[in-house]
């Protein structure tokens, strides 16, 4: 009987010895860090930069991309499963406010202190719940070739020698009106490119081109320390007091764009990037971001040394000396619900990715992010033209540039009221009077 009995020990405790092997490789998932990627145009990079974690650290990186305006719904999805993101994004105090039950408080984080301005972390009761890892800007982006070429012109109607000299929306509407009626002398099919309108398009209007007037509505209202993307996350109403300003640029870009206005809703934003890309047009209002979709359409003819950014002027009263849009809505929090591991493996990473030569040659030079840790010196700054021009603005002391309290407003469906007006606005079925008034009213509303 002992031969029988040895045997049946020899068998469990191989059977042992195979069931620890297999939990140790359950184990490397159990620390896997897991990053739902916000920026489907970073994909590819982020997948790369996971591969060079894992030779160099050893650990897992899985990384999951979002597909265009869907991350919410994906976050959502993925949130409830086991093997849920250890790392995700919320977009500013609305963002924070619907995930808060599952953003881990990081104050304490090498990656909290690497944060050259620490204000600029979303932070609740004395702790820190979300970091921002990118800092952009928009503006209008001009293509300074055909500017030059406008400026040149014997018989324009304006004194002004450069672009550089705009400094208020008169002087602006008198340069775009002027190029307009000399589409043919530039070579070009309009001045501004289509002000894309189609669904899920239209976030540079209802979103980066109503910041303007709504910031400068609550710098009246607040104390000039204030957090006012908080002040907007706040506001139970808007005056919009400055609507005719918005409505000033907003027509501006419409009626002196490449595309009908009756035609706009069915423009997207990469429409927008290639006729500019292309040179059909002179300006478009976009971002930083926009680098790699101009530099990436076939047949481009724009120079790199001839793209640039000028603000958003709306006519308010004191804009001389206005700045462009810069802020971020890109803030990471690590899940809390993940395991301790998970959670000192993902913050491994990030402060990795912004510290480590590796990681900031790939931030810089990939990515194109300008980052706000301290990590970075002068000269690791994406070598893009809008990224310089975001830097340039960032160093001028002479301008105020605007800050992002979009990233305050009330709701998606908000934004998605504001989108759809502008687009009955433009296709004559609204007044200008009742945008106005149904921006307000779904405020109010989505506040309650």
């Amino acid at each position: 009987m002992k031969k029988p009995i040895s045997l049946l020990l020899s068998i469990i405790c191989l059977l042992s010895c195979i069931s620890l092997a297999g939990c140790g490789k359950k184990k490397t998932t159990s620390s896997e860090v897991y990053f739902l990627n916000f920026k489907p145009e970073s994909a590819s990079v982020y997948e790369e930069l996971a591969k060079k974690y894992e030779e160099e650290k050893g650990v897992k990186v899985k990384v999951v991309t979002a597909a265009a305006n869907t991350y919410e719904q994906t976050l959502k999805s993925e949130i409830a499963k086991s093997g849920a993101p250890t790392i995700f994004q919320v977009n500013g105090p609305v963002g924070y406010d619907e995930w808060d039950d599952y953003c881990l408080d990081i104050k304490n984080s090498k990656l909290y202190n690497m944060l050259s301005d620490k204000g600029l972390a979303i932070k609740d009761d004395g702790g820190v719940y979300a970091i921002p890892y990118v800092i952009e800007g928009y503006g209008i982006i001009y293509n300074n070739a055909i500017m030059k070429k406008y400026f040149a012109l014997p018989d324009k109607k304006t004194d002004l020698k450069s672009a550089d000299e705009i400094d208020s929306f008169d002087k602006l509407k008198t340069v775009v009106e002027d190029m307009t009626a000399n589409l043919s002398k530039l070579g070009i099919e309009g001045v501004f490119a289509s002000t894309s309108l189609s669904s899920g398009e239209d976030w540079r209007w209802q979103s980066h081109l109503l910041n303007v007037p709504l910031y400068y509505e609550l710098f009246e209202k607040n104390d000039a320390n204030s957090d006012l993307s908080l002040a907007m996350y706040k506001a139970d109403k808007i005056e919009y007091k400055y609507a005719e300003n918005f409505e000033k640029l907003f027509d501006l870009y419409v009626n002196n764009s490449i595309t009908k206005p009756t035609l706009l809703g069915s423009k997207s934003v990469a429409d927008s990037m290639a006729e500019f890309a292309l040179g059909k047009v002179a300006m478009v209002q976009n971002g930083n971001w926009s680098w790699s979709q101009i530099s990436g359409v076939k047949g481009n003819t724009v120079k790199a040394d001839d793209i640039k950014m000028m603000p958003m002027y709306t006519g308010i009263e004191g804009e001389k000396g206005q700045g462009i849009c810069i802020g971020t809505e890109n803030y990471l929090a690590i899940n809390k619900n993940a395991t301790d591991e998970q959670q000192k493996n993902s913050l491994a990473f990030l402060e990795w990715l912004f510290s480590s030569d590796t990681g900031k040659d790939y931030v810089t030079n990939k990515l194109d992010f300008i980052t706000p840790f301290n990590t970075f010196s002068e000269n690791e700054l994406p070598n893009d033209p809008l990224a310089k021009e975001i830097s340039r603005y960032m160093k001028d002391d002479s301008v105020k540039n605007i800050p992002w309290v979009f990233t305050g407003f009330p709701s998606e469906a908000f934004k998605k009221e504001v989108g759809s007006s502008l687009l009955d606005y433009v296709q004559g079925n609204k007044k200008w009077e009742d945008v106005r008034k149904s921006i307000s009213d779904k405020w109010k509303s989505e506040r309650a």
